[in-house]
């Protein structure tokens, strides 16, 4: 035994517990969660009318007298089992609003739809994969003496790739703060895209929501550059969201010439600062507007949901682009495993972070993101489902649902997470297993064309 690896001594030493049957159903009623919490508690269900106590559950009988729950946490490098469960959700809520389903019509596959892309500006040149990467027949260099081209042929996943050709040239303040305020400027597009299409069809611009309602969901992507840009379905309803059809003047044509003009038009000013001034924020010139046609002459739907629900789970290390966790100190940012360009723009983030102009945008606090402080995926409230209801449906296909005319009682206290380092091994195993039985029972599905979320 001493001779075993620790982790293999630990999980021999977990087989051999009397509790272990119970503790392995614990972990897998978790789905393998690699970072599970620990809570210790009571919970009573009691008859509303007569006090009776239907059901009492307490920890004390249970292994090390914990209750393992999930994590939740949606990177795949934090936690495969916990993202896979997110990224489900995620394909099913971004689904419904295009197909409908989950309480949404069908309908909603007619509307105007579009694909949405928005970029983020140049902050300065960055080494591109490809054709040559920067080609210039006269050469030349930058004023701190660095080429202002760039020859070579980088492939997609060499290391220059989205690294500025100079470091000095680039312009980390702006890059830093235009994160900090792009959900901002995504806010001020929505606005803007609304008042355009009333205009365009005589309307007066606060009598919009009368007429037809904007829906869509959005996620944000961290490009090579390090840059954020946005994927974005939008689509044109009735008045009352989903469940009503839009007028008949909103056509998928007049919703893309709105956001064409709007992604070009909106801008956000920051917060003016004696050492940086007031930048005007804008979108890159890169913006895509794709028509979804329920013909299928366009992006397909369920390509649309299966690439919005993959992106949501990638961890920062899979990108590239910042850390997974908070960085709390200076000295944490010297020591990520991350790239020098990432790593200038998290000591830029600390710098402005420590300047009272900018300490509503909490610019320390989200050193990790690159400053950039929006939720990965938003929608808004008509798009379609919420992830909320898609775990009591999920909790309800499984029992876990609360008994009408009753009354429950629940005391828990967090006492730790995560596993030891045998119980680890077990948990990855158990996440492996049941991530191949629903890979094989999709491909068995009639129709199935092989993808998975």
């Amino acid at each position: 035994m001493r001779q075993l690896p620790e982790t293999d001594r630990d999980a021999i030493r977990l087989a051999q517990d009397p509790n272990f049957p119970r503790w392995l159903e614990q972990v897998t009623a978790t789905g393998g969660c690699a970072h599970p919490v620990h809570l210790t508690g009571s919970s009573t269900t009691l008859d509303g009318t007569t006090g009776e106590i239907l059901h009492h559950y307490d920890t004390r009988t249970e292994p090390g007298e914990r209750l393992l729950v999930r994590c939740r946490n949606r990177r795949a490098t934090i936690c495969p089992a916990c993202s896979r469960l997110h990224a489900g959700d995620t394909f099913h809520l971004v689904r419904a609003g295009l197909l409908g389903g989950k309480n949404v019509p069908a309908t909603v596959r007619y509307r105007p739809r579009l694909f949405v892309t928005l970029t983020a500006p140049s902050f300065g040149p960055v080494h591109r994969s490809g054709d040559a990467c920067r080609p210039r027949r006269d050469g030349g260099t930058c004023e701190h003496g660095r080429p202002l081209g760039c020859g070579a042929v980088h492939t997609p996943d060499a290391p220059a790739v989205g690294q500025p050709l100079c470091g000095d040239c680039y312009d980390y303040t702006a890059h830093v703060l235009w994160h900090a305020h792009a959900s901002k400027l995504w806010d001020r597009f929505v606005i803007d895209v609304r008042r355009r299409l009333a205009s365009a069809v005589g309307l007066v611009q606060s009598h919009f929501a009368q007429h037809a309602r904007l829906s869509f969901a959005r996620v944000a992507e961290y490009q090579k550059r390090a840059a954020v840009h946005v994927h974005a379905v939008v689509r044109l309803d009735g008045p009352d969201g989903a469940d009503d059809e839009p007028p008949a003047w909103g056509t998928t044509e007049l919703l893309a010439d709105a956001v064409r003009a709007s992604a070009r038009r909106v801008l956000v000013h920051t917060p003016y600062s004696l050492a940086v001034g007031e930048l005007a924020l804008r979108w890159g010139a890169q913006v895509d507007t794709r028509p979804l046609r329920a013909n299928g002459d366009g992006p397909d739907d369920d390509s649309v949901a299966a690439y919005v629900a993959k992106y949501v789970t990638k961890g920062a290390s899979e990108t590239g682009a910042g850390a997974d966790h908070p960085l709390t100190t200076r000295e944490d940012i010297e020591s990520a495993p991350v790239s020098g360009h990432v790593r200038t723009l998290m000591r830029t983030c600390w710098r402005l972070g420590g300047l009272p102009e900018y300490e509503p945008l909490r610019l320390r606090h989200w050193t990790h993101t690159l400053g950039y402080r929006g939720h990965i995926l938003t929608k808004s409230r008509a798009y379609s489902t919420t992830y909320a209801a898609l775990r009591a449906e999920r909790a309800h296909h499984m029992g876990h649902t609360e008994t009408p005319d009753t009354l429950t009682e629940r005391h828990w206290r967090y006492v730790g997470s995560g596993h030891t380092p045998g119980a680890a091994l077990i948990a990855a195993g158990i996440a492996e297993d049941i991530a191949r039985n629903r890979e094989a029972a999709f491909d068995a599905l009639p129709n199935s064309d092989g993808r998975s979320v």
